[in-house]
């Protein structure tokens, strides 16, 4: 086979752990959500290793495998959020919904982590692929947002008015008997504000 065989594809893998446990979920009886409490973890269905792995063609796969054989179990296509649901009761159990890749059908199993640093990995992991998934589709939102266009052209008949430093006009002068009387006034010049006790000074 060769190096550049088009059915070669690079494969990426985004987390990968070494033992989970897995196990059936009942039908869920509130739709706020699942609970490990209700799956019996006593009595796991099966154990083995968890790999996220990302290809360019077909986004992220979540496969459990044999620790020893590699031979595949179970496969969750994460295409969106919904595909992994995080329980009510344990921040280490997740609901996966998992796919028969030559029928199609879906089912949903529980999986659960000894570790909590493990199952918070597993979670990072897949709210990073979500976020650069996402990236180019808000990049492209933020780029084309159209705003209000605002016309500064003149209209007909309209003027506009420069004033150039050091040349005052006539209209805009003010007499020295007013500037004097501003002044001088309340006895001087006015006197500045003192800062806040305790302020700092800028």
């Amino acid at each position: 086979m060769s190096l550049f065989d088009a059915d070669d594809e690079v494969e990426s893998v985004l987390f990968v752990h070494r033992e989970i446990s897995v196990y059936r979920v009942p039908p869920m009886e509130s739709m706020d959500g699942y609970k490990a409490a209700d799956w019996g973890l006593e009595s796991p269905l099966w154990k083995g290793r968890i790999r996220v792995v990302e290809k360019e063609s077909s986004g992220v796969v979540i496969l459990l495998e044999d620790g020893q054989t590699g031979a595949s179990f179970a496969r969750a296509p994460y295409n969106d959020q919904s595909a992994v649901q995080p329980v009510l009761d344990s921040s280490r159990y997740f609901v996966l919904r998992v796919q028969d890749p030559n029928t199609g059908s879906k089912a949903h199993i529980g999986i659960g982590f000894v570790d909590r640093a493990e199952s918070f990995d597993f979670n990072v992991a897949l709210q990073d692929y979500i976020k650069r998934k996402n990236a180019p589709a808000q990049l492209e939102q933020a780029t084309t947002s159209t705003a209000p266009k605002v016309d500064y052209s003149l209209k007909e008949g309209q003027t506009f008015r420069i004033n150039i430093p050091g040349k005052k006009t006539s209209s805009a002068s003010t007499p020295p008997a007013a500037q004097s009387s501003a002044s001088t006034s309340s006895g001087g010049p006015i006197p500045l504000l003192p800062p806040p006790p305790g302020g700092l000074r800028k």
